[in-house]
């Protein structure tokens, strides 16, 4: 392929964007036009520079991989060719190379970084880099990649990688940028946000109760009004939480609303 191709790396961890970088580095064919450290500016810098390809991670706080692209989709911009950088393979990989994206796995080996690559030139050298985002912005709108949420999460423990099954999730807190994971006899810190972890979750079974707070409805033992206005959530394993007034359709539209 003779003509440059215009890279632009958007993730929020500094080594993450310099072990990037310095792959980049080693093919003459490409060029680093930008780098970005959040999603929601991602959005802005990717319709001003508009790259012919992304390297784009999947979990940012604030503003994840998914809603960057369903941002730049929903604005009518153009999508760039995306490869999705991820330090978990949980995160809806069958999705993307079902719909012809490529995602690579922190560390990024050398080999599997030529190889992305390599599919990613080809589709831009054939001019197919507006097809595929035309099918993406189609995807997105429609929400088929969200559809597809995950039964587990990845969670790092002490050097080691949990699967925790969400069904087994009794409810879940934010704590900053984290999110914390409560089962009913441990929990795990998890880096993510309510909003983001959010979209994950089957709406079927989990809601939001207050602006901090998710629930397993499934793991609800009662509730009970309190004088406020507001209600005490009783969970099965005896924590009891608050129901804001401003989230109590969320629960209705789960349990009805002569429920509450």
């Amino acid at each position: 392929m003779n003509t440059t191709v215009r890279c632009l790396i958007v993730d929020d961890e500094a080594l993450a964007r310099e072990a990037i970088r310095s792959l980049i580095a080693l093919d003459p064919t490409l060029e680093v036009v930008g780098e970005v450290e959040d999603g929601g500016r991602a959005i802005e810098v990717v319709d001003g520079l508009r790259p012919d390809l992304l390297f784009l991670d999947v979990q940012m706080p604030e503003v994840d991989g998914f809603e960057v692209l369903q941002e730049l989709a929903a604005r009518g911009i153009k999508l760039p060719v995306t490869i999705f950088v991820t330090a978990y393979d949980e995160y809806a990989l069958r999705a993307f190379e079902a719909h012809a994206l490529d995602y690579l796995l922190k560390p990024i080996r050398e080999d599997r970084f030529k190889d992305a690559v390599a599919a990613a030139k080809t589709r831009i050298a054939a001019d197919r880099g507006s097809q595929a985002a035309d099918q993406l912005a189609s995807l997105l709108a429609r929400g088929d990649l969200l559809a597809r949420r995950p039964t587990r999460l990845p969670v790092k423990v002490e050097g080691r990688i949990v699967l925790v099954r969400l069904d087994q999730v009794e409810w879940i807190e934010s704590e900053g940028n984290y999110v914390r994971l409560h089962l009913s006899d441990r929990s795990y810190l998890l880096r993510d946000t309510m909003s983001a972890i959010e979209v994950k979750l089957d709406p079927e079974q989990f809601a939001r109760i207050h602006r901090c707070t998710i629930v397993n409805i499934n793991r609800i033992e009662h509730l009970r009004p309190w004088f406020t206005g507001e209600y005490i959530v009783r969970m099965q394993s005896g924590k009891e939480l608050t129901l804001t007034r401003s989230y109590r359709d969320n629960l209705r539209r789960l349990l009805g609303k002569s429920a509450i």
